[in-house]
């Protein structure tokens, strides 16, 4: 069992309890974590305490507001973190959205490029700048992404060029932050059905063609995500950075 007692993780992206980031906070807080959880509006706020105590993280944990879009309320958040916490461990950064995500990437407008990028990418780079001047003794910082940035998936489209950008940024975050005993990876998760999974068109067959070619033929639970994410926020992963992690039940692995 890992222990992550003392250790303070802050975790943007944590939508309700059927997402991954939520499974990871349940990970998190039974290693003895305490929570920070970033949510995105005021309109979120009771939702996110209603999480936040079914974590058991009431009086202990932190809620944060923070529009990943606005820099100002990024540094509001960290300015905020630090006032509670003298130092933080962990990040996790549970994001990613693109208007219009049915369209076809060749019929991608340049705003839709624009946000789609802004908000699954670029919000990667801003929460790292942010986190890393509280990351005193080192830290991890982590991502979600998908195979998606690395083969075609049906109607995963404009999404599929974000998640591929993002695991560029990790690595180049990596070599930056090194120097800073800060480490900078992805966890690459299975399709799972999660409320972002519902936008993405005939998402079944995605399911069903994993569980036919995957080594373990079946799709991945959301704990087994979790579960690496604890191993690599731990000193276990002490020398793994850059780095994008399968938790796929082997699919990348497959060919025909």
């Amino acid at each position: 069992m890992i222990d992550m007692s003392g250790q303070i993780a802050v975790v943007f992206g944590v939508a309700n309890k059927r997402s991954i980031a939520y499974s990871i906070c349940e990970s998190f807080a039974a290693a003895g974590a305490t929570l920070v959880i970033g949510y995105q509006s005021e309109r979120l706020k009771k939702d996110s305490e209603d999480l936040l105590e079914s974590l058991g993280q009431t009086g202990k944990g932190k809620l944060v507001q923070c529009d990943v879009s606005k820099d100002e309320e990024i540094d509001g958040a960290f300015a905020e973190i630090k006032s509670s916490f003298p130092a933080i461990h962990t990040v996790v950064h549970s994001i990613g959205f693109a208007p219009n995500i049915k369209n076809a990437v060749l019929d991608t407008t340049r705003d839709d490029f624009r946000i789609a990028n802004d908000i699954s990418v670029y919000s990667l780079i801003a929460l790292a700048r942010g986190a890393a001047p509280l990351m005193i003794d080192g830290g991890t910082i982590l991502t979600l992404t998908y195979y998606g940035a690395e083969k075609v998936f049906p109607n995963y489209n404009i999404m599929g060029v974000c998640k591929a950008g993002l695991e560029a940024a990790v690595r180049y975050l990596a070599s930056e932050l090194g120097p800073k005993n800060i480490r900078v990876n992805a966890v690459s998760a299975g399709p799972i059905k999660t409320l972002a999974a519902r936008g993405i068109g005939d998402f079944n067959t995605i399911l069903d063609v994993t569980t036919q070619r995957a080594p373990l033929h079946r799709n991945v639970e959301q704990s087994e995500v979790a579960g690496a994410a604890v191993f690599l926020a731990s000193k276990l992963a002490s020398g793994i950075t850059g780095e994008i992690t399968y938790v796929d039940c082997g699919f990348n692995v497959t060919g025909i």
